[in-house]
């Protein structure tokens, strides 16, 4: 499902943040909060690049241009880019991009991002292709309607004024922190999804009382606890900005969000055992249509108060949310899209806060001195760089 203009908002808040705890100039944060206001009271659709090289200029032979973006030109009013932006998310529908400080783009020694609008002179959307689904509604009743439309974006001399230019932070933790926590109530209500279907198979199967199909059921259970309970403790011992908006505290996000990394691939593999094989041979309506099909159907998929066409309507319903297209198209998105598993790994590793009260409260169980222990560098230590292309032997290129 793509994202809402809600989506916008959140990265608006993010860049106002940003920008005031840069602290670069006033006129950055009163920037921000200019924009900010203008995407709350008009809806206009905000989507977010962090703004990396894509994979062609990683390739480049001279470390000065493995960049995503250079800057042409500027003058009073603005300055005037260049270059190939790397995946974002809703290209069909944004109005605006905000691009990440990924790009390395500078204002006076600071790490900059910026708004550009998808119809600005210059700019070329390229989304990707629309998922393999069948035209019968009935037969692919979700990637019919919810696929991801996910693109790159070209620049090719395009202007950016002054007042949609933010210092930010070199490294953007603040700009997506709102959307982590977006992020995690999605994957939340997919992840509630398979379990209704999970829940809803095991009454159309008749296996309420068969005590592997409920211990799978369990395990769904849990994997959803988890993340409600981490999505809960986020909100209720949130963190602050400097304006006084509240924050979702990382430390319950990320952890929430490796939780359901780790349990995406199970919960796909329960929903496809639950059902049988029966979810792999369910009939379709072209199927009832021919008479001499439609009675032995009946029998074969009706009884236990489901007739057969309802008993196949939600065995399809499954096969499409797991078994198509459409969830390896999902996963594939996620898995880059938010920064994946290494970037939720150093969210929370930066995030916690208790490494050395942990650590010194164990050697109040020894009666002998000990030193203080302090850990605390393993929260503040830079975190390993984004998978770099090394540089060819010399003579190559």
């Amino acid at each position: 499902v793509t994202h809402t203009p809600l989506y916008g908002h959140l990265i608006a808040l993010g860049v106002l943040t940003a920008a005031e705890r840069r602290n670069a100039g006033a006129q950055h944060a009163a920037n921000a909060m200019a924009y900010r206001d203008m995407i709350a009271g008009t809806g206009r659709f905000l989507t977010f690049c962090g703004g990396a090289a894509v994979v062609g200029q990683r390739m480049r032979p001279d470390p000065k241009d493995r960049v995503a973006l250079k800057r042409v030109s500027e003058n009073d009013k603005g300055m005037v880019v260049r270059g190939r932006l790397g995946m974002h998310t809703s290209p069909a529908y944004a109005e605006d991009v905000y691009v990440g400080a990924l790009t390395g783009l500078e204002i006076d020694g600071h790490r900059a991002g910026f708004i550009v609008p998808v119809n600005a002179p210059g700019v070329t959307v390229l989304c990707r292709k629309a998922a393999t689904r069948d035209r019968d509604p009935l037969i692919s009743p979700l990637s019919g309607r919810y696929d991801e439309l996910d693109g790159q974006m070209w620049l090719e001399d395009v202007f950016i004024p002054w007042e949609r230019v933010f210092a930010v932070d070199p490294e953007p933790e603040a700009i997506p922190r709102w959307l982590r926590w977006h992020h995690l109530r999605g994957w939340l209500a997919k992840a509630e999804f398979t379990l209704g279907l999970a829940l809803a198979l095991t009454d159309a199967m008749g296996l309420k009382q068969n005590d592997a199909t409920v211990g799978y059921v369990i395990d769904l259970i849990a994997e959803v606890q988890i993340v409600r309970s981490c999505l809960t403790a986020a909100e209720h011992d949130p963190e602050f900005t400097p304006s006084g908006y509240c924050v979702p505290n990382h430390a319950h996000l990320a952890a929430g969000g490796i939780s359901l990394f780790k349990a995406r691939p199970l919960m796909s593999e329960l929903l496809r055992v639950i059902p049988g094989s029966s979810l792999v041979v369910a009939p379709t309506e072209a199927d009832f249509a021919i008479p001499e099909l439609a009675s032995g159907l009946e029998e074969t998929f009706g009884g236990g108060g489901y007739s057969a066409r309802q008993r196949s309507a939600l065995l399809r319903l499954a096969w499409d949310h797991v078994s198509s297209g459409l969830d390896g198209r999902e996963s594939s998105f996620e898995l880059h899209a938010s920064g994946g598993m290494p970037g939720w790994r150093a969210w929370l590793r930066r995030s916690f806060r208790d490494y050395n009260s942990l650590a010194n409260a164990v050697l109040k169980e020894i009666d002998i001195p000990m030193p203080a222990i302090d850990v605390a560098g393993i929260g503040t230590a830079p975190v390993a760089p984004r998978r770099t292309v090394p540089l060819p032997p010399a003579g190559k290129s």
